[in-house]
């Protein structure tokens, strides 16, 4: 069967990056024990909004904090190879699984917006996506990725940067498992995390 448009059109780009990128992964876990609880707590507040809360609007939030405070993360490397350019705003990617193919909706201003914000940009923009209906500014300008397999399970992967971005969080389903602290083992919820990043900025 033919490729989709949407494949002929990604499909080159993956392959660039893959080939012209120097990444680096790193894996880890997050605990989010906490932070599940505090979901559960707003989930009605925000179903009263029209607003589904979902763990993915509180990583991009996560990711929003960490980026002002490590701004190489949301910068990009010149053409020329000799300078970087450091970016003065906040516009985050999301990968989405659509009939036709992988598509990165951008959420516009993501560190002036709130958790329920971005909960309400990621589902009219996941929307639109499987719909065919994103325009170009909704899939342009963005300086940092995140790419969540929760739905389909595993534990980590190595997620393709998209270029010219400089790194991209790769999010995997959530799970149960005994973690030591203070003294004993106590259950604990863990959100494994895979860091994609370009060796030749961030070191």
């Amino acid at each position: 069967e033919p490729l989709t448009r949407i494949q002929k059109i990604s499909g080159p780009r993956l392959h660039a990056s893959w080939v012209n990128v120097p990444d680096v992964t790193q894996h880890d876990g997050a605990a989010i024990t906490e932070l599940e609880q505090t979901r559960a707590s707003l989930k009605q507040h925000a179903e009263e909004r029209g607003i589904r809360l979902t763990a993915l609007a509180f990583v991009i939030r996560a990711c929003v904090l960490l980026l002002d405070e490590m701004p190489l993360f949301k910068s990009s490397l010149a053409a020329d190879g000799a300078s970087l350019v450091m970016k003065q705003y906040t516009h985050i990617g999301f990968a989405v699984d659509t009939p036709n193919g992988l598509v990165v909706p951008v959420i516009r201003d993501a560190d002036k917006k709130d958790v329920y914000e971005i909960a309400k940009a990621l589902a009219t923009l996941s929307e639109r996506a499987r719909d065919g209906k994103l325009g170009i500014d909704d899939i342009q300008g963005g300086v940092f990725s995140v790419s969540s397999l929760g739905g389909i399970g595993g534990r980590f992967f190595t997620p393709i940067i998209n270029a010219p971005e400089v790194a991209i969080l790769g999010v995997s389903r959530h799970q149960w498992q005994a973690v030591y602290r203070d003294g004993g083992f106590v259950p604990r919820l863990m959100l494994p995390l895979s860091l994609s990043y370009d060796h030749r900025v961030v070191d």
